[in-house]
């Protein structure tokens, strides 16, 4: 049953999460026992908590323009894509994949052009790109590079404040939970780094479904999502997992159908066009080199700088590594899915999608600068708390800094020593599998879970007895007391 917006009330963050408590203490503490509650259609009069968060993401989006507004013009002499920290795919692959010559998407064109990308992403660009170009044609004073940058740019911010209105309405009492997407580094400083953004929507709108009672739509949305990224195809294993589980083999079902007939109707129409151009994407991702900040980048590190290339072979069998990375992510897949089926409390959708994707990243062998965008509406579905998130970011961000660095001495101007990168690289993958960890922790004791805490039970699979759910959660062995105060 969905609760009633006008006596449920709103989550006080300043009262449940230790780390903006703290900071609440210097403006006041948080908000008071008898002031008067919120609830979910009813705010401080305009600015209720979810309008709050949807004007700090558009803020968060403007300042990413402007940091990104250097590279606009597509002038980039000197290395200035990188000393000030603003490359973009979106504007290079304007160039690099022939759509300033009006070329199409996987349409063979005699000159063995080929797209990188999955098809509704190859897609996006045309629709796009063939309007651009066209309009250059009849204008030729049109920066077409930096027209095609700026509507993609607003396309994909649109997807972000989508995003961020979709996981409101998933939380509608912990709207503050979405702060933690709104103010995110991350979103600052990647947003429109690649056509990422395409892939995330689709996702969150599969959960979104999901969680309305709507399988075949949410399974339409991860196969959308998954012809422009692949991996929100991935989210159908927790929703499969949990419906063994629980038992709802209709509903399983119509996501599978509905993923499996969305994925079909958008990719074999290219694959009858011209299948070696539909391939592409996946002999790339086979063939492809390890790297950077990868954990597979770390370990040929180390064995060449301390084991003096003992292990060279290994890292240069590309092969090998492509095979050995998607094995140690099917392990993981199979651990999540034990403990999935194993908890005495039934673990949330959410958390189970965020451990996936997780293991995902931690085991590729390409970790791109923007991917991190993947985990950010996940997470904050999964875990929200500000402590562990922060580290995260952090660690992100001097990535972020560190790779743009590395990618400077890369193009001949050495900046800092490659030992730098690597420790960037590490402090990130550590930071990632810390929210593995603790969001595994809250798996097995899910009293220390705010979401269920709130909820009684997942938000996101309503179909779940919340009665039951709640029942099990107090009688749920405890952790020591150190583990129930830690947020970190």
């Amino acid at each position: 049953m969905r609760p009633n917006d006008s006596t449920e009330k709103v989550v006080a963050p300043g009262r449940e999460d230790p780390f903006v408590s703290g900071l609440a203490e210097a403006i006041g503490g948080p908000r008071g026992t008898h002031a008067v509650p919120e609830t979910p259609s009813r705010g401080g009069g305009f600015w209720t908590a979810a309008r709050i968060v949807l004007a700090l993401t558009c803020l968060t989006l403007v300042f990413h323009w402007v940091q990104k507004s250097p590279c606009r013009d597509g002038a980039w002499q000197d290395l200035s894509q990188y000393t000030n920290f603003c490359y973009t795919d979106v504007l290079a692959l304007y160039y690099a994949e022939g759509l300033n010559q009006g070329k199409v998407p996987y349409v063979p064109d005699g000159d063995d052009h080929q797209v990188e990308y999955p098809v509704l992403t190859g897609a996006m660009m045309a629709l796009i790109g063939l309007p651009v170009h066209a309009m250059g044609q009849n204008d030729p004073s049109l920066n077409q590079g930096q027209a095609f940058y700026d509507l993609t740019a607003l396309a994909l911010m649109a997807f972000a404040v989508s995003t961020v209105a979709m996981i409101l309405s998933l939380r509608r009492r912990r709207p503050w939970d979405a702060a933690l997407f709104a103010l995110a580094p991350t979103l600052l400083v990647t947003t429109t780094v690649n056509w990422d953004f395409l892939a995330i929507v689709l996702a969150i709108a599969g959960l979104w479904f999901w969680a309305r009672r709507q399988p075949l739509a949410a399974g339409i949305m991860l196969g959308l999502g998954a012809a422009a990224k692949l991996w929100p195809g991935f989210l159908l294993g927790p929703i499969i997992v949990l419906c063994i589980r629980n038992r709802e083999f209709r509903p399983m079902g119509l996501a599978i159908g509905g993923a499996a007939g969305a994925w079909l109707v958008t990719n074999v129409p290219v694959m009858m066009l011209s299948y070696e151009d539909w391939h592409r994407f996946i002999e790339l991702n086979q063939t492809r080199a390890i790297d950077w900040g990868t954990l597979w980048y770390i370990g040929r590190f180390f064995d060449s700088d301390l084991l003096s290339g003992g292990s060279a072979a290994l890292f240069a069998d590309i092969p090998l590594v492509t095979n050995l990375a998607l094995l140690l992510f099917l392990l993981g897949c199979l651990g999540v899915a034990g403990l999935a089926l194993q908890s005495h409390t039934p673990p949330r959708l959410a958390q189970l999608a965020f451990l996936v994707i997780a293991i995902f990243l931690v085991t590729s062998k390409v970790w791109s600068q923007q991917f991190t965008l993947w985990l950010l509406p996940l997470i904050v579905l999964a875990r929200p708390k500000w402590g562990a998130f922060l580290f995260w970011q952090v660690a992100e961000v001097c990535y972020f800094l560190a790779f743009y660095l590395e990618l400077m001495g890369a193009s001949g101007r050495q900046v800092i020593p490659e030992g730098t990168f690597v420790f960037a690289s590490i402090m990130r993958l550590a930071a990632v599998v810390t929210l593995i960890v603790l969001v595994i922790r809250e798996i097995r004791y899910p009293e220390l879970d705010v979401v269920r805490q709130t909820y009684r039970g997942d938000p996101d699979w309503p179909s779940v007895n919340t009665t039951a759910s709640a029942n099990s959660l107090r009688s749920t062995p405890s952790p020591s007391t150190g583990a129930v105060s830690a947020d970190s």
